[in-house]
Parts: structure tokens; sequence; C-alpha cells
């Protein structure tokens, strides 16, 4: 860091003291709420989300051989199927914008293309099956079924851009071997190792297994009073194949790569996670923020270019916990949101938020994040006009 830089930090740094309104209550309002949103991050998603998928994350560095994520989500793949198996991750997974993060470092350390990888990086939180249903019953089938349309869509378009835009990079990233080291050979069969990842997914997806609303019942209700007997059941599998199948060292070896995982995400996760609640208010939609969700409704009201860009960045920033957007966008709506901009928001949202954004500049550097992030706010703020102009 140049001499000139650090300067002008401790005067930014200063000047924030010197000015801060210690004496607002509006100031100290969206301090607590910062910290409701850190204590809610922490009880509601640290466990049973981000926990999971680090432990996920490490079995991938260390257990799925890079030979495979070549195959399939390489940059010589066939593009079809790595696109394909990208874009469909997240009607399996059901996971958060911050949950996935981990998993996407994992993929992208062995070696999966940038296109693919960062169609993955979309489409974890943003195709959820269960979100789209949700959507659909809370908010009205025409924007559930846009939403579908948009969100696989745009995995698949933000890939191939990224790809498209930073092919010299990746290719040279290729050459040059930055990617692993070759692998071990290991002794277990494919269907061992198989049981053995459907276990730790099984656990990440049914401990987080959404409550169904009001009313609802079926499978979803179903599976959601079960949810405890079926992740206990996953547990089981898993502790039995780690006993059977695995050696101390390697074990010793997953355990070291969730840990690098983890020292890597978790600070910037949860310094984002506060700097949002300060911004736009702790969880459930808090009009406390320093930046109130009423604001947010009355600038997001018809459906203008401005409406509908307002509308994609604040979702892009905000933090929307898995389902969670539903609600909120259904609250906005109700305080005068038009319908672009709504699925904007849904488009958007859930596939981003800042702490995903500080941790993804950790793994793909800051151009790079940057043109992912624009890339989904634009795409979010046409597919938004359209669909207004349309309903």
């Amino acid at each position: 860091m140049k001499e000139r830089t650090k300067l002008a930090l401790i005067l930014a740094v200063f000047a924030l003291f010197w000015f801060l309104p210690v004496g607002s209550d509006k100031l100290w309002a969206a301090v607590q709420e910062s910290l409701a949103l850190g204590h809610w991050y922490a009880r509601e998603h640290v466990l049973l989300c981000l926990i999971p998928a680090f432990f996920i994350a490490g079995a991938i560095s260390v257990f799925v051989s890079q030979a495979s994520v070549m195959k399939y989500l390489g940059p010589q793949a066939n593009k079809v199927l790595a696109y394909g198996v990208a874009a469909a991750s997240g009607t399996i997974l059901a996971v958060c914008s911050c949950t996935v993060l981990p998993l996407f470092a994992s993929i992208h350390r062995r070696g999966a293309g940038l296109g693919p990888a960062t169609a993955f990086l979309y489409s974890g939180p943003a195709i959820s099956v269960l979100a789209i249903i949700l959507t659909a019953r809370v908010l009205g089938p025409e924007l559930g079924i846009a939403r579908a349309v948009g969100a696989i869509s745009f995995a698949v378009i933000i890939g191939l851009l990224m790809h498209l835009i930073f092919r010299k990079e990746e290719a040279a990233r290729q050459a040059t071997g930055g990617v692993v080291l070759p692998d071990e050979v290991k002794g277990r069969r494919l269907w061992q190792d198989g049981l053995y990842f459907a276990a730790m997914v099984g656990i990440l997806v049914f401990a987080n297994w959404g409550k169904p609303t009001d009313g609802e019942g079926g499978a979803w209700a179903l599976i959601h009073t079960a949810k405890w007997i079926i992740t206990g059941a996953f547990g089981v599998l898993l502790v039995g194949a780690l006993a059977a199948w695995f050696k101390k060292d390697e074990l010793a070896s997953w355990v070291d790569s969730t840990w690098t995982f983890a020292k890597q995400i978790l600070p910037l996760l949860l310094g984002g996670v506060l700097i949002a609640g300060f911004l736009l208010g702790g969880p459930g939609g808090s009009e406390r923020g320093l930046i109130p969700n009423s604001w947010i409704a009355q600038a997001v009201g018809g459906n203008s270019l401005l409406a509908n860009l307002l509308a994609s960045v604040v979702g892009a920033f905000m933090y929307f916990a898995t389902l969670t957007e539903v609600p909120i966008v259904e609250g906005l709506l109700a305080s005068g949101m038009g319908k672009g901009p709504a699925l904007a928001l849904l488009l958007a949202g859930p596939a981003l938020s800042l702490p995903s954004m500080l941790v993804i500049r950790s793994v793909l550097g800051t151009k790079k994040t940057a043109v992912f992030v624009g890339l989904v706010i634009a795409l979010s703020t046409v597919a938004g006009m359209v669909y207004g102009a349309i309903f």
C-alpha cells in the first residue's frame, strides 16, 4: 500500500470519528440492529449452515479428484454438461448466499473453470426449489415462474460471460498449474465416497428445512416435522462411513482443509453481516437500520429504470437467509413496490450480499468480483423492467 493511500485512510477514519453523530438515536438504533443481525446470524446460520458447508468444502478439496472436477466443470469440459451441472446445483442445495461460498471456493481451487464456478456461485442460493415454490404460493404464480426462468437463465448467462470476459486470465491460470497439486491414490470405491458426500449434503439440506407457511401441508410440512429424524439418519450414515472407510490421516487432512476454509471465510462473513445490519436493519426487515425499508419501498414504486436498478442494488447488498426474501418482498409490495423491481430484488438478493461479496473478492480478486456483481445487478434490472412492462 502506497504512503498516500495510507494517509488517505487515516484522514478518512479521522473525519469519520470527527463528524460521528454520537448523540443521534438513529445511529445507536442502527448499531443495535447490526448487533441483532450478528446475534441472529450466529444462532441461526453458523452451526446448521456454515459448519456443514465448511466440512463439505474441505471434503471436496481433499477427497474429490481433480480429474473429476476438470471432467465436469473444468475449462475443457463439455459446455452443456458443465453449465447444466452448475445451474442445477441450486435445486439440490437450497442454501443462502453465504453458505454456498465455501463450496464455491473449494471447486474453484480444485480447478473448475471460472464460468461453471460462477454459474454454481449464482445458482446455489438463487434456484432453490423451495424458494421458487414459496414465491409462487405467496407472491403469485407469475412471479414464481419468472423467478425460476430468470434464475436458471442467469446462472448460465453469467457463467458464460465471466468465461468470455476473463478467458485469457483463465487460460494463464490453467497453464501455470495454479489450481492444486496432483491427487493421492484413494482406496475407496465411488459409491462409498458418494454415500459420504450424500450424508453431508443431507445434513445440510434437512437440518435447514424451512418451516411451512400458515395453512400449508403436504410433503413439505411432513418433512419439516420429521427433519431432525432425517438429519439424524444422515448423521449416523456419515459416522458409519467415516468409521468404516476412512483412515486417521485422511480425516486429519479433511479437518485441516475445513479449518482453512473457515479461517478464510468466517471473519469476512461476520464483518459483512454487521455492516449489512447497520445499513439495512436486522433480521426480518427492521425499520431501524440506517436505511429503513420504507425508504426503499418508496423509491422502487413503478417500473422505471431507476426503480429496477435500485431494487437490484439494494437486493445485492442486503443479506437474505434462505426463504426470508419472500416475506420481505411481500411487505415491500404491500408498501408500494412495483412488480418489476420485486422480481429484480428476488433475482439479485438471494444470490448476493455484502458479506458474500467480501468473501468472493478474497477468492477471485477485486476485478472479477466487481464484474460478477455488475452482471447480476444488470441482468436483474433488465429482467425486472421486462417483467414489469408485461405485468
